[in-house]
């Protein structure tokens, strides 16, 4: 009798007994205590670990945490980004094109559960410059041969071309290149090539060669005078003040030295005029080779004329 009353109790105060499970009256599913702990453990979401912790536009960042689904979105402030999941505790994205500063980082789930906010350093991109075309001009190059093109990445609206550490006047071609003229009066050797964006970050350097050795392309017969005739010298890089060695004897342009007759004359840096005296009109072998100011020297060139 005792056990009827106590049941009926129960019963009236709706409190299960032990051994028996509670029964959802909406769903009619069978829920026990471990049940919904497993559930609460489940829909729990955070981030462990942030790999790498700060990174620039392009960088992938790998999240390890748990809770994720496959609609896991991870957000940097505002704004969300293409996120890839791997598996519950693995998600990665790429940092899009964003201004640089410090964003909270965070994901937010499809039920709209969301994690705790980390604190994420978005660093300005850096340019990258990969090539330069050409990578040598020479020394009397002139108009579009001076003409120089940069590809690369990251190149921003604004940037600008470093030469040996000074800015000097560019063209911006877009993200991937840009272009500049080098200077006519620009040492001859190796000079460094950069690109800074207006954000100050600046490239690696690369190099650029500036050829002043002078070479001779062609020898012609030029104009019969009196006592002598002309050599037309056709090349590049003469200049003025260049020597002109004949069978090893130097002759340098402008006045002619006492008691010498041979005269050599500066025309432009691809042309030289060397007005030969000959004794006799016999044609014989000599040779030739232009000497710059700096001590840059031709290769020798054989000449058959008188």
């Amino acid at each position: 009798m005792r056990c009827a009353v106590i049941f009926f109790l129960l019963m009236l105060l709706n409190v299960p007994q032990a051994g028996f499970a509670a029964t959802g009256k909406a769903s009619g599913k069978r829920i026990t205590t471990r049940t919904v702990a497993a559930e609460d453990q489940a829909s729990a979401m955070g981030i462990l670990s942030i790999i790498p912790a700060q990174g620039e536009p392009g960088t992938t960042v790998t999240l390890s945490g748990t809770g994720f689904t496959d609609k896991t979105i991870a957000y940097l402030g505002s704004f969300s980004m293409a996120t890839k999941v791997a598996s519950p505790k693995i998600l990665t994205f790429e940092i899009p094109d964003l201004p640089p500063g410090l964003y909270a980082l965070y994901v937010k789930r499809e039920d709209g559960a969301t994690s705790k906010a980390y604190n994420f350093s978005l660093q300005a991109q850096k340019p990258v410059v990969t090539g330069i075309a050409p990578d040598t001009i020479h020394n009397c190059a002139a108009g579009r041969e001076r003409e120089v093109s940069i590809s690369g990445r990251n190149f921003r609206d604004g940037a600008q071309v470093l030469l040996d550490g000074a800015v000097i006047k560019s063209r911006f071609l877009g993200k991937e290149a840009i272009s500049f003229t080098a200077p006519s009066l620009l040492a001859s050797g190796l000079h460094q090539i950069q690109v800074k964006n207006p954000t100050d970050e600046v490239s690696a350097a690369i190099a650029l060669f500036v050829n002043s050795r002078p070479e001779v392309a062609n020898v012609s017969r030029g104009g019969d005078f009196v006592n002598y005739y002309e050599l037309i010298i056709d090349g590049r890089n003469f200049l003025q003040g260049s020597l002109l060695v004949v069978d090893g004897v130097r002759l340098s342009s402008g006045d002619v030295p006492p008691g010498g007759r041979e005269k050599l004359i500066y025309l432009d840096c691809n042309r030289l005029i060397y007005q030969r005296h000959p004794y006799d009109s016999t044609t014989k072998n000599f040779s030739i080779q232009v000497v710059n100011p700096n001590g840059e020297e031709s290769p020798v060139v054989s000449v058959n004329a008188p």
